[in-house]
């Protein structure tokens, strides 16, 4: 019990920072009467790169998976361990899940909290959930299944890789990373890449009370779920084979 208890408190405050500091990064960027309006795709790349690098930092206890695909890219890979002490097991892989969605859902709501006079006069709905959750520029699911397996493919990899090549980065180098497949492979569907970081900033987007936020789009929710778990499944198996 301890152990699940570690991975709670770990993966969700990592995972708060993560979407509190991403989500917030959007909302700066494309909300009206912010500092950073109009701020651009690169602001925004370069804002949810360091939104991992702070998460990263601070669910250090637990590997810092803070995305459902890198557990289970890890549990793919056959590696024995998520982190120091805590072992590859079904309990285990279910804690992180459900601690990764539940701070992503907090992170979402600290973010609409600290913009919300910005959220109160927009009036463009696809801009308020735009903030909260990723969408496609061009409705294709399946071609944007196809974005998001390949872009958390990269995601999942490459942080395989790490752990197996001498550095000193530490989380700078999955900031980088994640600044990386932002601008290379993100135009299409906004790189979720992460289950979580979608699914639980759009629940919070359907419960909170935002003026002219419209529907939460869940026609389109499976895809950055189901792009992503396939991506770090992938990734984690042509790491098997790659070593």
């Amino acid at each position: 019990m301890e152990t699940l208890g570690t991975i709670l408190l770990s993966e969700i405050a990592g995972t708060a920072m993560l979407t509190l500091l991403g989500g917030g990064v959007v909302a700066n960027a494309i909300l009206g009467k912010t500092k950073g309006n109009g701020g651009g795709w690169l602001m925004i790349n370069f804002g949810w790169g360091l939104a991992v690098f702070a998460g990263v930092w601070v669910a250090f206890k637990t590997g810092a998976h803070l995305n459902p695909a890198v557990t289970i890219g890890l549990a793919s890979s056959g590696a024995a361990e998520y982190a120091p002490g805590i072992p590859v097991t079904f309990g285990n892989t279910l804690t992180y899940f459900v601690a990764e969605l539940i701070g992503a859902f907090l992170g979402a709501i600290l973010a609409w909290m600290t913009y919300k006079n910005h959220y109160d006069q927009e009036t463009d709905a696809g801009t308020i959930l735009g903030t909260f959750s990723t969408g496609p520029e061009i409705r294709s699911k399946g071609w944007n299944v196809v974005t998001e397996i390949i872009a958390t493919f990269v995601l999942v990899f490459v942080i395989i890789m790490f752990g197996n090549t001498p550095h000193d980065l530490g989380p700078l180098a999955v900031a980088l990373l994640v600044l990386a497949i932002g601008a290379s492979l993100g135009g299409p569907t906004g790189y979720a890449i992460n289950p979580a970081r979608d699914l639980g900033p759009r629940l919070a987007h359907a419960i909170l009370p935002i003026k002219h936020k419209g529907g939460s789009d869940w026609g389109y929710s499976w895809v950055p779920i189901v792009g992503p778990m396939i991506g770090g499944v992938l990734a984690g198996v042509a790491s098997i084979l790659y070593f």
